[in-house]
């Protein structure tokens, strides 16, 4: 069995974990000083030596990504942590940040001293107010310190960090539709090219990151490229949070190389709730297509995922057993979908909406098998002609629950109803 690797996730049992005293007792802000005695492109170099990808499900390198920004530019540099956490099933960047939200401010000041920021932005989902309360607090600890504002540790380096909570909107995930509420629009993504690195925020270069990849910033400075990269696969470098929620013994998140397999972290887990077998499962959140039983053990990495016909994304394992109708939880994400769409391309606003309206009927057993064509040609025509993924996360489920679980689908049709009770897939009416 792959054993754990806890970095990010290592002292959240502690009772001051959140607090800069407690952060500092267990080495922290030690890779900040590292990080002032280096060169802002050693730095750079470092991350792309470390093989870091983007954990906000994407998966593009990111010292690659920091690369990108022009040497010479009239407006200034920015740092955006994406922070706007809201898929279906994604529950990591929350925790990290509740429990542990100095590694995130840490990994903000090196990563904006090693692009040349001086102004870093981390843009919170707004409804998690106890998350912002906590990030503030911590960046005010920060600032007594010394580690942001003016001449950090005598360094000569300014820095000055915002945190920024959205309107709670999905779609601001996207990281230009988040540039545009930043700067205090509607959410709506923008036209690519420029891209963010060019003209991002305030039309200066940017750099946007997920939580978790700035936060695994401070360990590979202060233990070394070469120390990350021994973890993972070859292509899929490093550890990362894997978040094991549904009908799983025990619940949780769980911080592993990547490519461990779905069969050895439901080992840790203790397996499906007892007297239950898995039916299907999500390898990275509700916008990714699902897997079932067949794939226990693929390894879970971008290029082993994307090879089985999903995608890694966020590692949001979501996991169903048999009690569970696929039509209806594909029907929920529907509405999830439909619900978050900004409206302003065609192809997701009026493919979302009919998402909802046909899968309503079809849970009702009130569809035909005409149908699945008509959700397959709906899905054809957002696939790849969305302004942004959001269309494209939603076909996700959709074309790969008719692929895989067709039969379910004509059960509907055939007893004129749902098969299923949705009582079972509860705590209580799922008991043994």
């Amino acid at each position: 069995m792959t054993t754990l690797t806890p970095v990010l996730t290592k002292f959240w049992d502690k009772a001051d974990s959140f607090t800069r005293a407690g952060y500092e007792r267990e080495g922290g802000y030690k890779a900040l000083r590292t990080a002032l005695r280096m060169e802002p492109d050693e730095i750079v170099q470092a991350v792309k030596d470390s093989g870091l990808r983007g954990r906000g499900g994407a998966g593009f390198p990111t010292g690659m990504k920091w690369g990108f920004l022009p040497p010479t530019s009239p407006n200034p540099r920015y740092l955006v942590v994406n922070a706007d956490e809201s898929e279906p099933g994604t529950c990591k960047d929350i925790p990290l940040m509740m429990a542990n939200p100095h590694v995130l401010v840490e990994g903000v000041i090196i990563s904006s001293y090693a692009i040349r920021s001086n102004t870093a932005f981390i843009y919170v989902r707004g409804e998690v107010l106890h998350v912002i309360r906590r990030l503030q607090q911590a960046v005010a600890e920060a600032y007594e310190a010394g580690y942001i504002g003016k001449d950090i540790l005598g360094s000569g380096y300014d820095l000055d960090v915002v945190v920024h909570s959205g309107a709670g909107a999905y779609i601001c995930g996207e990281e230009t539709a988040l540039l545009d509420s930043l700067e205090g629009f509607r959410g709506q993504p923008r036209l690519k090219p420029p891209f963010p690195a060019v003209a991002g925020l305030y039309g200066g270069p940017t750099v946007i990151n997920n939580v978790e990849s700035i936060s695994s910033v401070p360990s590979i400075i202060e233990n070394g490229p070469e120390w990350f990269a021994s973890m993972g696969t070859e292509k899929s470098q490093g550890f990362g949070i894997f978040s094991l929620s549904g009908h799983v013994t025990r619940p949780g998140q769980y911080e592993a190389p990547l490519g461990i397999t779905l069969r050895e972290l439901l080992d840790m887990a203790g397996g499906i709730r007892e007297g239950h077998r898995l039916k299907f499962w999500t390898p990275g959140g509700s916008s990714t297509p699902i897997f079932t039983d067949e794939h226990l053990d693929v390894p879970l990495d971008f290029e082993s995922v994307g090879a089985a016909g999903s995608m890694l994304g966020t590692r949001a394992l979501q996991i169903f057993d048999e009690t569970t109708c696929v039509v209806r939880a594909v029907q929920r994400w529907s509405e999830f979908y439909a619900h978050e769409s900004c409206g302003k391309c065609t192809p997701c606003r009026e493919g979302t909406y009919w998402y909802k309206h046909m899968f309503k009927r079809l849970e009702a057993g009130e569809g035909t098998e005409e149908d699945l064509e008509t959700l397959l040609d709906i899905s054809d025509n957002i696939l790849g002609r969305a302004f942004c993924a959001l269309g494209d996360g939603a076909t996700s489920p959709v074309v790969s629950s008719i692929k895989l679980f067709r039969d379910e689908y004509l059960q509907h049709f055939e007893q004129g109803g749902c098969p299923f009770d949705p009582a079972k897939s509860t705590l209580w009416g799922g008991a043994k």
